[in-house]
């Protein structure tokens, strides 16, 4: 076990992987590169596996699995019930003291930074294995007790039923959940929304795709709202607009998040001016170069400080797009060669 389990971004690079979970070690990447990430630190996989091995979390849950894993094989009532039971296990369980005080620790230090009681952060699932989707993200965290809580259900979730679903159709190991958690300062978000310099559909790569929406970003990522669509060429940044009507946003409350409904006026406003967008595709080409492979990104824009030290970055990782057919020849002799492999 490693004497330390928490790191603050600037200390971690691309090559941290496994030691903090992709998220994170993209975090700490993006720092170097010189980009706006907010103020935070991550809690490695080595902080999970101590809390689960310290508390007996870790034995109880291998218990049930060897039990039962043969009987969650395709059968989703009984994914649940297994979802249920270990996360119940892990999240009643508190953290140990020394842990905790590390914890309270490094949030005492960046309350010191970022000039804030109590600084509201996000705690954001972190996989060493690409899991997207299936463990989940605690908005609008304040305080040191709320923050432990959270860092516990973050790792609780690492066997949510989509997770578990997950790993019995990768043939993964049930019990192994290489899980870090970001910390980071939530960003005030005038707008928020999601960057691909791809287009995600037909892999044409001379493409950016820039969609957001008011406030914060969960409500493009998730999808439930159409949100403003920007495409970019990257060569002559030509821009073709498709304003959405945005009736929901996702906005702060005094702790976590709540939906409520876009002003009127604001719906089929543009939520970036041209600017914004320009700014954000001269940030997305530069990482696209750096990773030396097409991006799937996140953004947040901050009423203030002025543009453009308000644009802040929370994740960029490849992005996933379908393969662009050259020309329909090709793709006709590729179709009836995998037709006559068959």
């Amino acid at each position: 076990m490693a004497e330390k389990w928490i790191y603050w971004f600037d200390e971690l690079r691309t090559t941290d992987n496994d030691m903090v979970g992709k998220k994170c070690a993209n975090l700490g990447e993006m720092v170097h590169l010189g980009m706006r990430v907010p103020p935070g630190f991550a809690i490695s996989v080595d902080g999970y596996e101590q809390f689960m091995e310290t508390t007996g979390a870790g034995a109880e849950v291998r218990k049930y699995l060897e039990q039962n894993q043969d009987d969650l094989v395709n059968k989703v009532d009984k994914q649940i019930e297994a979802s249920r039971f270990i996360r119940g296990v892990i999240e009643s369980r508190p953290m140990p003291p020394d842990m905790i005080q590390e914890l309270w620790s490094h949030y005492d230090r960046l309350c010191e930074q970022t000039i804030c009681e109590d600084v509201p952060v996000a705690a954001r699932s972190s996989g060493a294995v690409s899991m997207p989707g299936q463990m989940e993200t605690y908005l609008n965290v304040c305080g040191k007790k709320n923050l432990a809580d959270k860092v516990v259900q973050v790792w609780g979730s690492a066997f949510t039923t989509r997770a578990i679903a997950f790993r019995l159709e990768q043939g993964m190991a049930l019990d192994k959940a290489p899980i870090g958690v970001a910390v980071l300062k939530m960003i005030e978000a005038r707008c928020a929304g999601v960057t691909l310099t791809v287009l995600p559909t037909t892999g044409d790569l001379s493409k950016i795709v820039v969609e957001g929406n008011w406030g914060l970003g969960e409500s493009v990522v998730s999808g439930e709202i159409t949100p403003d669509s920007f495409v970019i060429d990257k060569q002559s940044g030509e821009i073709v607009s498709t304003i959405g009507d945005k009736t929901k946003m996702v906005v702060y409350k005094d702790t976590g998040t709540c939906i409520i409904n876009v002003p009127e006026d604001q719906q089929t406003c543009a939520c970036l001016v041209k600017e914004e967008i320009e700014e954000i595709v001269r940030i997305a080409k530069m990482v696209e170069a750096h990773f030396d492979t097409p991006q799937d990104m996140e953004w947040v824009i901050a009423p203030d400080p002025p543009f453009p030290d308000n644009i802040y970055w929370v994740q960029t990782r490849p992005a996933k797009f379908s393969q662009k057919k050259e020309d329909t020849a090709e793709y006709l002799a590729e179709l009836m060669t995998r037709v006559f492999k068959m």
